[in-house]
């Protein structure tokens, strides 16, 4: 606000909207500033990074911005009017005073706004209760078919429950019991559906929200072969901090472990990111045998990164959640899979070994002996490839 505010001194009328306005009166901080404007979001934007130092990043479609500088970014949108030409669809959009840009918000506590200029300034728009259900630690949305207009609303309000220790007040819930039950989720395409998704498993407390959404029975809308393990799910976001998996993907993959062939096409549907979809059903379907094939028979160095090396890192946290013996895990994720021979392929030939599979062979011999503690150094390992090379 130090730099904000004599910057939009003499411009359109601005307010802080949103969920900054909300965790502020929850007496904490926002990562987002989203700032509303009576007028052309772009012209003022362009205005506001000319006069902090700033670049204004314009997008066309719905008229807004971000200015950044490297201490600040703001989001600018023109305040407007929202509606929806089919359920689930895009928004058309339309210039509009405040308040009736705060009536088109998804929940009462994320519809105020701060006004931040001229005798405004400071002054609290709540049109629609937010404050009273901010006490009231409620999440209420504002009109009767904003389920049915924004399926994905139906996470984002198990989203705010969780985050925030809130809870959808009797007939918030009932509209999303309804929605839920005449199959409003399959409205939206899956990618805004994903979006959401991953937001809610990002949360620190996901097992919570994952039970809100069984309760809900909001899991069968998703797809009905879903069957959500809670507690399957709390233990692999906690492997996934163990061996550096990414916490949201080894989750994901503990919804769908339990049937990862029938809800590949669940998975395709959401529009992950190639790397992702494959690191989530790689996880869904290995993890099993991984955890059958740790506890099998005590794995030497060389068994356990044979048998470990080519997972990413979401099986192995969702081996740990299936109740496999950590230590070899936690072995391979901290010193095994980092280990490297000294020597190359160069160096076997200029020893006088022909290029060929002989080569390789030598090579992958020598790194088994090293992991097993038969050779260390670098004239050990030539030795020792030069060996079996022969």
């Amino acid at each position: 606000m130090e730099v904000l505010l004599p910057a939009i001194e003499g411009l359109e009328p601005v307010y802080l909207v949103g969920g900054a306005v909300r965790d502020l009166m929850l007496g904490g901080r926002s990562p987002d500033l989203d700032l509303a404007v009576e007028g052309d979001a772009r012209v003022f934007a362009r205005a506001l990074a000319e006069r902090i130092g700033g670049a204004a990043v314009e997008h066309e479609r719905f008229g807004t911005a971000t200015v950044r500088t490297e201490a600040l970014s703001v989001d600018l949108a023109q305040t407007r009017t929202e509606t929806y030409a089919t359920p689930g669809a895009l928004p058309d959009v339309a210039p509009a005073p405040l308040a009736a840009d705060l009536r088109r918000r998804d929940f009462t506590i994320n519809a105020m706004a701060v006004a931040l200029r001229g005798d405004e300034l400071g002054h609290l728009h709540d049109p629609c209760g937010g404050r009273r259900d901010l006490d009231q630690k409620l999440v209420r949305i504002l009109h009767d078919a904003s389920f049915l207009d924004d399926p994905t609303r139906l996470l984002r309000a198990v989203r705010y429950e969780t985050r925030l220790g809130f809870r959808m007040d009797p007939e918030t819930e009932r509209l999303a019991r309804e929605a839920i039950r005449i199959g409003a989720v399959k409205t939206v395409s899956g990618h805004r559906i994903r979006d959401e998704l991953l937001d809610l498993l990002g949360e620190h407390e996901a097992p919570s929200a994952l039970e809100r959404i069984v309760e809900l029975g909001l899991d069968k809308a998703l797809d009905p072969v879903l069957e959500i393990d809670v507690t399957l799910a709390a233990s692999a976001a906690l492997g996934a901090g163990e061996v550096g998996a990414d916490r949201v993907l080894a989750v994901l993959a503990a919804l769908v472990v339990s049937a990862p062939e029938e809800l590949g096409p669940w998975l395709d549907w959401l529009g992950l990111t190639r790397e992702q979809r494959e690191r989530v059903a790689r996880a869904a379907r290995d993890a099993q045998a991984l955890a059958e094939g740790l506890g099998a028979v005590e794995l030497s160095p060389s068994g356990i990164h044979t048998l470990l090396r080519d997972e990413p890192a979401e099986a192995l946290a969702l081996a740990l959640a299936l109740g496999v013996s950590p230590e070899p895990v936690l072995d391979w994720s901290s010193r095994l899979r980092f280990v490297r021979l000294d020597i190359n392929g160069d160096d076997l030939i200029a020893a006088g070994v022909e290029p060929g599979p002989a080569l390789g062979r030598a090579l992958a011999e020598t790194l088994r002996a090293k992991l097993d503690g038969e050779v260390e150094g670098r004239e050990d390992e030539l030795r020792y490839a030069l060996q079996v090379a022969r």
